[in-house]
């Protein structure tokens, strides 16, 4: 995972670049997810975001969502309709691969330039154009496989 701070500072920069505004909200949004070790839903974030702003409501969390995601800096898990923090933010054309831990949620960003450019040039022979990608394996993380072995 990377450093939510890291993350964060470079969203400033990438924000101010494209001229668009990382507000206050859309910030703490993109902090509550950054800073998370698993993917987070919208209603999960709209009760995180309430400990500070009593007055939140779902459509304060989708329009930070959209913003984020628009802007690259969120990824959404669609087989878990949660979000992550991208790894990359400002990388708009990586192929973006997570692993789904299905016992404790876990999501981890990975990348294999064999594995995106074998999807390019498919869709590419298949006449068809990519405008993003994201791969969702689901599976068992290390902590979960170790943690299971100790059980049996």
């Amino acid at each position: 995972m990377a450093n939510p701070t890291q993350l964060i500072s470079r969203a400033h920069d990438l924000c101010e670049k494209r001229g668009v505004r990382l507000t206050s909200q859309r910030e703490r949004v993109y902090e509550i997810i950054a800073s998370s070790k698993r993917a987070i839903s919208a209603y999960e974030l709209l009760d995180m975001l309430r400990e500070t702003e009593p007055q939140a409501k779902p459509p304060t969390i989708y329009r930070a969502l959209d913003f984020l995601l628009s802007q690259g800096f969120v990824h959404k898990v669609e087989s878990a309709n949660s979000f992550i923090a991208c790894c990359l933010p400002g990388h708009e054309q990586h192929c973006s691969q997570l692993l789904i831990c299905d016992v404790c949620s876990a999501v981890e960003e990975c990348h294999t330039d064999d594995l995106s450019s074998a999807l390019q040039e498919k869709a590419s022979n298949l006449g068809f154009s990519v405008s993003h990608h994201v791969v969702e394996t689901h599976g068992v993380c290390h902590a979960c496989n170790v943690a299971q072995k100790k059980m049996q």
